[in-house]
């Protein structure tokens, strides 16, 4: 079944590039960005992502990749970069991502009270929005953000339905499948008439992606600790620009503890390789540095480390699933499985396989520095060679699904050294351009040996909790369309009167220059 699942999807994608290259490219070859019609030619997941949005009806994908592409090349989505986007519109953080829901997904953050609407200035926030689509879609390759409508404290100024329009539109046409909800926080009922309007332009499938919530509410869908305090979160973010707001990754914890900073800890390992012959935060690659200056009998001394490793890794199983960059192989390839409580073994393995004829530094960062230790977060890999990297919550601390790893890589020429040192200014030094990038969701297992039972009784749960929830979904949006309906009448009350008071004024400033002038 799987097998002929594959099959299919892959004459679906093979079938939209022939037909789009024919149909398309041919007539309107100056209306796309060549860099887009290549890429369609090469990646399935970006062709897939626009067939699953169309429900693999590939007349429908084409139109819908036909008004991408050409939106891409009018706004110039391939050359967009911080330069192109206003410095004032960056500082004032209308737009960003920052923090995750309670399923993982990015936030993308929408300060509506810092919007206000302006012709003169529409087309650069839209520059900004695509700006910040683009550059997650480049680094996370599908996986959905969360949009947050943040409407408090918005005025009358701010509502812009053009701008919201389209907003809705990148997710609709233009970032298909990126979209997993969109959280409305404190709507002023002025503004329900409008968003019946946006209901419209969403579809029946993606209304029941909108959320309204209040402050109660909002901590339904986010974590307090992702959200700031007028939402009644915990999160001490403050935007500001510059630096451009990132993912939020920072240096773990070393095996020793917390560390403050790379220059501290390249410090701290130098002064403890002048004096002992092990390094307990060193990586197994610096270890073995170390002792080819001290030991010269360096079989018998790598033979000792690998048992060493050996030992620490045999806990638990080698992850299977694998990412194929062009520096490293990563394993797994997207989620770290933890073990929980009752398995007694929570530790978790990266394996790093160097698949270049050079050596390559490599370091680990995560979104919650305080609750991992990671062993080696800092060091490199000899070509052809495998690295270990075992991760652990520290200090009892539990592991969350909104956790997030980042593994960083770049090719080192073959004169560099590896030492703490070297690597310290090899990462100062390498662009941007040069260092390759992925990323790791966390996922804790519940139980390493489920029982046939225990399934069962979950899978009953699960079923009950989900009617329990349909059922309160029903009634909030039944209530919630009944409120909507009196504001919907009230809205219209108030503008027939506004209109009978208008007509009146105006009748009387015409009776009065009439009396005037007669």
């Amino acid at each position: 079944m799987a097998e002929n699942h594959a099959q299919n999807k892959a004459k679906l994608v093979s079938e939209t590039r022939r037909r789009f290259e024919a149909e398309y490219v041919t007539d309107k070859s100056d209306k796309y960005d060549a860099r887009d019609v290549e890429r369609l030619q090469q990646d399935d997941n970006w062709v897939e992502s626009y067939l699953s949005w169309r429900h693999n009806i590939v007349d429908e994908t084409l139109k819908m990749l036909d008004e991408s592409f050409q939106w891409r090349k009018e706004i110039s989505v391939n050359d967009l970069n911080e330069s192109s986007i206003p410095r004032w519109l960056l500082e004032i953080g209308v737009i960003y991502l920052h923090g995750y829901d309670k399923e993982g997904n990015k936030l993308f953050w929408i300060r509506v009270k810092h919007h206000i609407k302006d012709q003169k200035t529409i087309l650069d926030k839209k520059k900004l929005i695509a700006f910040w689509l683009e550059r997650y879609a480049k680094r996370e390759n599908g996986k959905p953000v969360t949009v947050m409508f943040d409407l408090s404290e918005t005025g009358i100024n701010s509502i812009d339905m053009d701008f919201v329009r389209f907003i809705i539109n990148c997710f609709k046409v233009y970032y298909p499948k990126y979209l997993s909800k969109i959280v409305i926080f404190d709507m002023p009922w002025l503004m329900n008439a409008a968003f019946k309007i946006v209901k419209s332009w969403l579809g029946p499938e993606a209304v029941s992606l909108l959320k309204f919530t209040s402050k109660n509410e909002v901590q339904d869908y986010v974590s307090v600790e992702y959200l700031p305090p007028h939402m009644g979160g915990t999160d001490p973010f403050k935007y500001s620009y510059p630096p451009l707001v990132d993912d939020d990754f920072q240096t773990p914890l070393c095996e020793n503890g917390p560390i403050t900073s790379e220059d501290e800890t390249s410090s701290k390992e130098d002064i403890e390789s002048d004096g002992k012959e092990t390094l307990e935060t060193a990586s197994n690659e610096e270890q073995t540095a170390l002792l080819k200056k001290i030991n010269p009998t360096e079989s018998t001394s790598k033979a000792e480390e690998n048992e060493k490793v050996d030992s620490k890794t045999k806990a638990f199983k080698k992850p299977l699933s694998v990412f194929k960059g062009p520096l490293l192989h990563i394993s797994p390839a997207e989620e770290l499985y933890f073990g929980s409580t009752e398995s007694g073994e929570k530790k978790t393995l990266i394996v790093l396989t160097n698949v270049t004829k050079n050596i390559v530094a490599f370091k680990v960062r995560t979104t919650a520095p305080e609750k991992y230790r990671v062993k080696p977060s800092n060091s490199s890999c000899d070509p052809g060679a495998s690295v270990d990297i075992v991760v652990s919550p520290h200090g009892g601390l539990t592991v969350s699904a909104q956790d997030r790893f980042l593994i960083m890589a770049a090719e080192m020429e073959q004169s560099s050294g590896t030492g703490p040192a070297e690597l310290t200014q090899f990462w100062k030094e390498v662009p941007r351009n040069k260092v390759m990038e992925h990323r790791l969701r966390c996922h804790t297992v519940e139980s390493s040996k489920p029982n046939t039972l225990t399934l069962k009784d979950n899978a009953f749960n699960i079923s009950d909790k989900t009617s329990e929830d349909i059922c309160l979904q029903l009634s909030r949006l039944l209530e919630s369309n009944r409120k909507l309906e009196d504001q919907v009448q009230r809205c219209i009350w108030f503008q027939q009167l506004l209109l009978a008071l208008t007509m009146l004024l105006l009748a009387f400033v015409i009776s009065f220059f009439y009396l005037l002038y007669s």
